[in-house]
């Protein structure tokens, strides 16, 4: 029910809570239902929730809502189907609804209760209501847009798509001639889309649509008796473009895509004028002056739907409050400082309209959803006298202890839920899933956070101490080129990057404005005109922007470079360095590179072995840390490294390297060989049993293999086996049926058929049947 915006509590007391544009989860609504035979079940709502007037809706969206001027009544337009609903403040119920055939753009209360309504319809047609319902209607050439009533000259001003303004005059009953705007400049106008009659004169004033300008007419001569001009440098920098939607208006001469004046409001001192236009922005002139004494940007840069003056008396917040309404938010500032809100709003739903009450703190609004939403200020103002009552609830409920619906819980995602093992209880009544993540009971939380981390006590005090040692550190005299590079603490790389880029833009406007001064080749007039204003801004960037503060000083936001996704966003950055590191390696390189590591890992086994006694009697003595005694050296520690260094300095590898030649039996190593291999030795030892054919082998020194063989009986098995063993060379270790690694070179020269192989056909061939060899024919 209740929203904090700073010191101002806002209080909704009919429709949904300010600021809540999504609803409560469901397991934390009290629901109460009636299981009564024949009833519907009652609605859910909110715990502490108060519907100040009963049955303040309409079945799907309102459009306009407003009070009478004896502030017993209100009369609010809305769909679907097309409805008026008046309500009566006094009982604080809907007194009756009345349907139309189109849906209202805009309506004005003629009486001073709700009796005589002139309503404006999206059919081009102008309607008039009376108490017994229903009494005429007319149409007009164009799409209306809004409605006012001037009281001296029974006059209904009508202003739509165009350069005219109608005029119905409800005393003779007919129209008369229609008050036709011309335009100073170029643009053509598009339309009119607001009237403002000041109570004070009756001067009219005209918003304009396709050039930001307001024109001020004199309802007696009916002729234009001033033009106020909008600087365009100022409002066409808007915080986002957003087409001009006015109910009722979509014909193609719509000027959706230029600047337009959307509201007026004139003060009751009949001097002070409030304009606001399509880009967010509002300006409040004198009559007196041109130029605006305050400027307002709303912050979304959607155009502005309300904009009037709180008025009150003493018994106000203050003199000058000024109420500016979006369909996002609803902002109240002092025409003193616009640049600080009093207070902000930010309903559930788009708004359609905003009606404050005179003299109090209440506001109605009119919006997109069911329920229309009533908020209540008391800082603001005080409380209408048909709701006395909300002072009371107010201030009871300042002095209990609010307490938030979620108070005992705590929101954690589920890479938090992982890290503090408690992902097995997805899917039970321990958590409450929510958006991105689940509610976990606080006590739970805390327990688990506890048994994860038992050190996080002595983690936070010393990140605390930390913190503070910085802070003592930063406070010396130091000489700092830049305020916010001074407060740079993380992200240095990013920091630099978005210093050189707004240095670069700086420049390059200097450059540009230098060369526009050169050609002009001439000073620039005293006069300078409103429009050509140039406000010399700094430009907003991450190191200045106090919503990225944390970017540059928490290290939780720290840029890790490292990362493959940094490498994946940034190519060219990892590549920069990558080679600031040095020359990348081929994959062969990379492969030799690893080889001699996993080799010298290997023959410094034995180093570490011999040396694992001394290190493990040293113990704590070569352990030393300069933090504890600063500079002071350790003897023990550099003697050690000493002794190791040269060690490692003196120290001979003992490698075998044995070339891979070919070889022309399997015969292994002897035994007594010390230079032979493991495998080598071994191969030695291992004897054949199992028995194989003769065969004659002739190798060349190339590398090929030739081999016959025919069939023998056992005895010549046996001296195949002993020609083999005397074919075998010293040391040698075989690797497959035709190379060999290690042993002596072989003595002699080899013969013809050894070197080049076989130079002739073979005279027999075998036969694949009978195991036998047969003479070729011929």
């Amino acid at each position: 029910m209740v929203v904090a915006s700073g010191d101002v509590r806002v209080y909704t007391v009919n429709g949904a809570v300010a600021g809540s544009s999504s609803s409560i989860p469901d397991w934390i609504t009290r629901k109460r239902a009636a299981k009564t035979k024949g009833k519907r079940a009652l609605k859910e709502r909110e715990e502490g929730q108060v519907e100040l007037i009963q049955g303040f809706e309409f079945p799907e969206a309102s459009n306009k809502v407003k009070t009478t001027r004896d502030g017993h009544h209100v009369v609010a337009t809305g769909t679907y189907k097309p409805q008026m609903r008046v309500w009566d403040l006094d009982e604080l119920t809907m007194k009756f609804e009345r349907h139309t055939d189109a849906e209202n753009v805009d309506f004005i209360i003629l009486s001073d209760d709700w009796t005589k309504t002139v309503h404006l319809q999206n059919d081009r047609s102008v309607e008039l209501h009376t108490q017994g319902g229903f009494h005429y209607r007319t149409r007009i050439p164009r799409f209306g847009r809004s409605l006012a009533y001037h009281f001296p000259s029974c006059d209904a001003l009508v202003s739509a798509s165009g350069n005219e303004i109608y005029r119905l005059n409800l005393e003779q009953g007919r129209f008369l001639n229609p008050i036709v705007l011309d335009s100073p400049e170029d643009n053509p106008i598009l339309g009119v889309n607001c009237i403002d009659i000041n109570p004070a004169h009756q001067l009219l004033g005209f918003g304009v649509d396709g050039t930001p300008s307001v024109q001020f007419w004199d309802p007696r001569s009916r002729s234009r008796v001033g033009l106020l001009n909008l600087p365009k440098g100022r409002i066409s920098r808007p915080t986002g473009r957003v087409v001009v939607a006015l109910p009722g208006v979509d014909d193609e001469d719509s000027g959706s895509g230029s600047l337009a004046v959307t509201a007026i409001a004139s003060r009751s001192d009949g001097l002070s004028y409030a304009v606001a236009t399509s880009t967010g922005h509002t300006l409040l002139y004198d009559i007196r002056s041109p130029k605006p004494f305050a400027f307002k940007d709303q912050g979304y840069g959607l155009p502005i739907k309300n904009v009037s003056w709180i008025e009150g008396g003493s018994r106000m917040a203050g003199d000058g409050m000024v109420l500016t309404a979006d369909r996002k938010v609803v902002k109240i500032w002092d025409q003193n400082t616009p640049s600080s809100n009093f207070v902000s709003i930010t309903p559930a739903t788009d708004l359609n309209d905003v009606h404050h009450i005179p003299g109090s703190g209440l506001l109605l609004t009119a919006n997109e959803g069911i329920q229309m939403a009533t908020y209540y200020i008391p800082q603001l103002g005080p409380a209408p006298r048909w709701a006395t009552f909300l002072e009371n609830i107010t201030e009871e409920m300042e002095d209990q202890s609010t307490r938030n619906v979620y108070e005992d819980y705590k929101f954690i995602e589920r890479n938090e839920l992982r890290v503090l093992g408690l992902d097995h209880l997805i899917g039970t009544p321990a958590l409450k899933p929510y958006m991105h993540g689940y509610f976990l009971s606080l006590k739970l939380y805390d327990t688990a956070r506890v048994i994860a981390n038992p050190f996080a006590y002595a983690e936070h005090r010393e990140k605390l101490i930390k913190e503070r040692m910085d802070k003592l550190a930063d406070s010396r005299i130091r000489t700092r080129k830049d305020a916010a590079a001074a407060m740079v603490k993380v992200n240095k790389a990013l920091a630099q990057k978005i210093q050189k880029d707004t240095e670069r833009e700086r420049t390059k406007k200097e450059k540009k404005r230098a060369r526009k001064a050169k050609q002009a080749g001439e000073e620039v007039a005293d006069a300078v005109a409103v429009d050509d204003e140039a406000v010399n801004e700094e430009p907003v960037t991450l190191l200045n922007d106090p919503r990225f503060k944390e970017l540059f000083e928490n290290p939780e936001f720290a840029v890790d470079e490292e990362s493959r996704e940094y490498a994946l966003l940034n190519p060219s950055a990892a590549a920069q360095k990558r080679g600031r590191a040095g020359i990348s390696k081929t994959v062969v390189e990379e492969e030799e590179e690893e080889s001699d590591k996993s080799s010298s890992d290997g023959l410094s086994e034995s180093t570490d072995n011999e040396s694992s006694d001394d290190s493990s009697d040293a113990g704590e003595l070569t352990k030393f840390d300069p933090r504890t005694r600063p500079g002071q050296k350790n003897a023990r520690a550099e003697q050690q490294h000493a002794r190791t260094r040269e060690a490692n300095r003196r120290r001979t590898p003992n490698i075998n390297l044995t070339p891979l030649v070919p070889h022309a039996s399997a015969a292994a190593a002897k035994l007594g060989d010390k230079n032979a291999t493991f495998g080598q030795r071994l191969a030695s030892r291992q004897t054949t049993t199992n028995t194989r054919k003769s065969a004659d082998i002739k190798i060349s020194v190339d590398g090929g293999l030739e081999m016959s063989f025919i069939p023998s009986s056992p005895g010549t098995v046996d001296q195949s086996r002993s020609a083999k063993k005397k074919g075998g060379r010293k040391g040698a270790e075989m690797l497959g049926a035709t190379m060999e690694r290690g042993g002596d070179e072989p003595q002699g020269e080899l013969r013809e058929n050894d070197r080049r192989g076989r130079t002739h056909r073979r005279h027999g061939q075998r036969s694949g049947s009978k195991n036998t060899f047969r003479m070729l024919s011929g």
